[in-house]
């Protein structure tokens, strides 16, 4: 049951305002506006539901999940963080994923918890959630849905500044996108670890070839 104590940590931690430097990467989605593949409010609804439905943003969520059920298991953490990092296709992404991890982590001795000490080194973002969030007596649930929505409130708001769709469309698609989140919130809560599976390849492109751009903003 998750209690307004624990939502009130997940609001602080999963915020756009909390020191993680998440507002500097866009998960290859700057390579796909640059490529003009995303270029509109229904291209860019459809680039992140594919993302959240059958690509990193599910992956993430499962394996956060699985390190939510392991915060006691310094072994079993370290396990899940080689397999994320082994999934990661593209050295930004590896980058984004272990460097909004560490500033997690280390952010997070604010709030402490024994879980910190498990957490690998590096530690990739959704173990580091997942496994912190269950350290501090947080439901699954109430971390998954929190976490796949601040993910695709930040794919949208690379969208909104680049693009640019405008605060109205990427407003629009937030609110589309609701249940969609909640059904992969809940499916990932059950998923075993041979559930991994992605076929977003474009998107797996588009975060190798990022590093190509001639210009960029973002970091990834």
């Amino acid at each position: 049951m998750t209690t307004s104590a624990d939502l009130q940590k997940l609001l602080t931690w999963l915020s756009p305002a909390f020191p993680v430097g998440a507002f500097a990467w866009s998960a290859g989605l700057e390579s796909a506006i640059a490529s003009g593949t995303v270029h509109d409010r229904a291209t860019t609804q459809a680039w992140i539901e594919g993302v959240l439905t059958h690509g990193s943003l599910r992956t993430d969520a499962i394996l956060l999940a699985h390190a939510h059920a392991a915060g006691d298991d310094a072994t079993v953490l370290r396990d899940l963080a080689d397999l994320c990092l082994a999934l990661t296709p593209a050295r930004e992404r590896h980058e984004e994923t272990t460097i909004t991890g560490a500033a997690f982590a280390t952010a997070l001795r604010a709030w402490p918890t024994p879980v910190l000490a498990n957490l690998p080194t590096p530690s990739p973002y959704p173990i580091a959630v997942g496994a912190v969030a269950a350290g501090h007596g947080i439901a699954l649930d109430a971390t998954l849905l929190a976490w796949l929505t601040a993910s695709v409130h930040s794919q949208v708001s690379v969208a909104v500044r680049l693009v640019p769709i405008g605060q109205s469309d990427g407003l629009a698609i937030m609110a589309t996108l609701e249940p969609a989140i909640a059904s992969m919130a809940e499916l990932c809560q059950h998923a075993a670890l041979d559930d991994i599976g992605a076929v977003a390849y474009a998107a797996d492109i588009a975060q190798m070839s990022h590093e190509t751009l001639t210009t960029r903003i973002f970091r990834s």
